[in-house]
């Protein structure tokens, strides 16, 4: 995250460097504020990583669940917290996407690859989101997620992914915008910035 004015930026408001104040601590997220702003703090320091997983078949995999936050079915890509489990908290965000793309979807991957991270929300947030591309993909288990999930895997061919999505949305499903942003990485292989 940028700290540090840059030369082209937008004026940084007044109250940016108020003292941080401590609204509320969950087990996962802690709200905090700063001046006017309020915004959520992932209590995992590693953030989130969305993976990226094209079977060999060319078929773009999605996974599907209830989300109680927005109360709505959502679709999204394989994704999860980096650093969630107990005595892993220093996790390295590949590693994570490995572990979260065989318990969601019940693929191996014989590489993975950083390819961008970002805020999820900037002014809501201050989690970064990593995308990671997952490579020679192996089916080796079910999926589904851990015990606390009831994920569904959908595998859709790429060609045909953008349209997939938006009948889902005709249908009432919550679809994930960073879906977009990640079909653009797969069309895009060449164009990753670290």
């Amino acid at each position: 995250m940028h700290n540090r004015p840059l030369p082209h930026a937008s004026p940084i408001p007044d109250d940016a460097s108020a003292p941080e104040e401590t609204l509320y601590t969950g087990k996962w997220l802690t709200m905090k504020k700063r001046g006017r702003w309020e915004y959520a703090v992932r209590n995992n320091p590693g953030g989130a990583v969305i993976i990226l997983a094209v079977t060999p078949e060319d078929k773009v995999v999605f996974v599907e669940q209830y989300r109680v936050s927005i109360r709505a079915n959502t679709i999204e890509m394989p994704a999860g917290l980096v650093g969630d489990i107990t005595g892993s908290e220093d996790e390295d965000v590949l590693l994570a996407a490995r572990r979260e793309l065989e318990e969601e979807t019940g693929y191996a991957c014989g590489r993975i690859e950083f390819v961008h991270e970002g805020p999820s929300s900037a002014g809501m947030s201050t989690e970064l989101i990593a995308f990671a591309r997952a490579w020679d993909l192996v089916k080796v288990g079910d999926g589904g997620g851990d015990e606390t999930e009831n994920i569904v895997v959908h595998e859709v061919p790429r060609a045909e992914a953008g349209r997939w999505l938006f009948e889902r949305a005709k249908e009432g499903f919550s679809i994930d915008a960073k879906l977009f942003a990640g079909l653009w990485f797969i069309e895009h292989p060449d164009a990753h910035m670290r």
